[in-house]
């Protein structure tokens, strides 16, 4: 978006934050970009109440479209609940791309609870880590206590470097995110040899785009009770030429998905 003049990057201070975060605000073209999309999609005909409607007729404004958004199927069918819900809502299922949020605060309480009991260490870098993601608490003790329950431990190194790909995903670690990296290799013993080189596995690690995580996400969700139904396999199917994920990537997706449950 910004190689095409539709976003500003900048790098300022945020009210009530310490460090320096870069911001995205929308050129003059970018936010004529936006409105023609929003007016696209609310001129979409979805199905309620056994009839065709447009989106428009049932969007209150100042209602966030994203919002709105949550509350259409697959079929484009309109449901009074909300379908997915943000972390940040103490209910409800977590988007596809927020669920990665979810599977590592999860895999962190896993970890935590190996010895039977969360110390006070461990809950301050876990708030942390939660504050970050503008996690709910009710959806954090939730997690909490999946994790607890399962009490499938992932090494501390497997967390760490999942921790590092996070940061990297805008293509820098700014200093917050080295702040909560050395809080949490500090406090499960990870050495500056194995930060150095998980830090040069992920710098060296193929650079996939976006759609790629996103799906990758969704497998991972498919695979938590291991096994594909399915209805599951023709809905991957379908996200995969949506999101123009290719079978050689689906392949090495399954792959180490298959190398982390045998370690």
């Amino acid at each position: 978006m910004e190689s095409n003049g539709l976003l500003n990057v900048a790098q300022r201070h945020i009210p009530g934050g310490k460090q320096r975060k870069r911001v995205y605000t929308l050129t003059e073209t970018g936010r004529e970009t936006a409105e023609s999309l929003r007016d696209r999609i609310l001129a979409e005909q979805v199905n309620h109440n056994d009839s065709s409607v447009p989106l428009r007729n049932l969007w209150t404004s100042p209602q966030p479209v994203l919002e709105l958004l949550t509350h259409l199927d697959e079929g484009m069918n309109y449901h009074d609940a909300a379908l997915v819900s943000p972390v940040s809502n103490p209910e409800g299922m977590a988007s596809i791309d927020a669920q990665y949020g979810e599977k590592l605060v999860q895999r962190m309480f896993a970890r935590a609870w190996e010895d039977g009991k969360i110390t006070k260490d461990e809950q301050s870098l876990l708030s942390e880590v939660v504050e970050f993601l503008g996690m709910h608490p009710e959806r954090v003790r939730r997690l909490s206590n999946e994790a607890r329950k399962s009490l499938k431990i992932p090494p501390p190194e497997e967390v760490y470097y999942d921790m590092i790909l996070q940061a990297l995903d805008d293509g820098e670690i700014v200093q917050e995110e080295i702040d909560l990296l050395n809080t949490f290799r500090i406090h499960f013993g990870i050495d500056q040899f194995t930060h150095n080189s998980l830090l040069e596995k992920a710098r060296n690690s193929p650079v996939v785009s976006e759609q790629y995580h996103t799906y990758a996400a969704a497998v991972r969700t498919a695979m938590q009770d291991q096994i594909i139904t399915v209805d599951e396999h023709a809905i991957l199917r379908t996200l995969r030429g949506t999101l123009g994920i290719s079978e050689a990537e689906h392949e090495q997706i399954m792959n180490d998905l298959k190398n982390t449950e045998q370690r």
